[in-house]
């Protein structure tokens, strides 16, 4: 049940913030509004407002904001309908960069939720602060440090006879040395005296460098709302960079493209959920900046494909025929579709496997 209600408030906020940026946009430059929904699929539950329909749909995987004018719509007959020219309420009537603002506002606030959700764990957590220098904190299980005897509460003083007074000297020589033997001068937790341990760094996939699973000991220190805005555009910023530079290598084939899907997203949220709620909090921030990087992109049937249109529109000075660029869209979301069926089955397959 925890998992469940975990599931709908993650995709939930995510997905209902980056409508409400589409939604918010529209109504301030004068767009009407024709539906908000949260979920595809046939209508569970709807309020009609004075113009706008509210809908709560039954596959919560998404949702949408339907503007007038925004996309031609097809009659009974199969006859292309699209708003009189002269409707100054229509999307396609408003001007080039009205109409990107329009676009632009949901990704954007996908990033705003971010933000918001980083900074209020840090508001109520405190702000992370290394307690001891280069005192071990936590191990990861099967990683060298863990498997060559160390404990937390451990100081590495020394790497290869080289002084490692603070965390950061520590992890810039592990860093600087992957898939080598290091010899680590260790100053016991459980006294003052020193032995040194062998162990070989691994390399890590993604950034190159040496790691050998090991975690700095970090307290929690109260900080002040301004305090907390900052470590909290930081840490946004940050996971942005991260996200930015692994779909990158993934893209030009630096590392395995392994990418999950529902199964795996709602697998994490599950297990976010059981570590609390600042863990949930702070996995939803990181999903959030994940939808709005992703929706840039210039993909059909994303945002970042509609506004490649409009700055097509803006450089050649009139639009794309509309019902090719439906087509486009049409195309692009099948696609989508097809590839997310495909994610899905290697989640379910990865499931089974690790259960086996």
């Amino acid at each position: 049940m925890t998992t469940a209600l975990a599931i709908i408030f993650v995709f939930g906020s995510m997905v209902m913030i980056h409508e409400f940026g589409h939604y918010i946009v529209a109504k301030w430059i004068g767009v009407k509004v024709i539906e908000f929904s949260f979920g595809f699929g046939p209508k569970i539950i709807g309020y009609q407002g004075k113009e706008t329909l509210y809908a709560w749909r039954i596959i919560p995987l998404g949702g949408f904001v339907k503007l007038y004018g925004m996309d031609a719509e097809v009659d009974e007959e199969g006859r292309t309908i699209i708003a009189p020219i002269d409707d100054e309420r229509s999307f396609m009537n408003k001007p080039v960069w009205q109409r990107m603002a329009v676009i632009a506002a949901g990704p954007i606030m996908n990033f705003v939720l971010a933000v918001f959700l980083f900074v209020s764990v840090f508001a109520y957590l405190g702000v992370p602060t290394q307690s001891n220098g280069n005192s071990i904190g936590s191990l990861v299980s099967g990683k060298p440090a863990a498997a060559a005897g160390l404990q937390p509460g451990d100081k590495i003083v020394a790497v290869n006879q080289e002084p490692t007074p603070d965390w950061n000297r520590l992890t810039e020589v592990i860093h600087g040395k992957p898939n080598q033997q290091l010899n680590l001068t260790i100053e016991s937790a459980q006294g003052n005296k020193t032995h040194t341990v062998s162990v070989k760094t691994e390399k890590d996939p993604q950034t190159g460098y040496g790691m050998i699973g090991i975690a700095p000991d970090v307290v929690y220190v109260h900080a002040s709302i301004l305090q907390s805005t900052q470590f909290g555009l930081g840490r946004t910023l940050d996971f942005t960079k991260f996200i930015v530079v692994t779909l990158t290598q993934m893209i030009t084939g630096k590392i395995p493209a392994d990418v999950g899907g529902p199964v795996m997203i709602a697998q994490a949220i599950g297990e976010g959920a059981k570590e609390g709620l600042s863990n949930l909090l702070g996995l939803t921030g990181v999903l959030s900046i994940q939808l709005g990087l992703i929706n840039l992109f210039p993909i059909p049937a994303l945002d970042g494909s509609r506004l490649v249109f409009l700055l097509f529109e803006g450089l050649r000075g009139k639009p794309l025929n509309p019902e090719k660029e439906n087509m486009i869209h049409l195309v692009g979301f099948v696609l989508l579709m097809a590839l997310m069926v495909a994610v899905t089955y290697k989640d379910v397959v990865r499931l089974f496997v690790k259960a086996g």
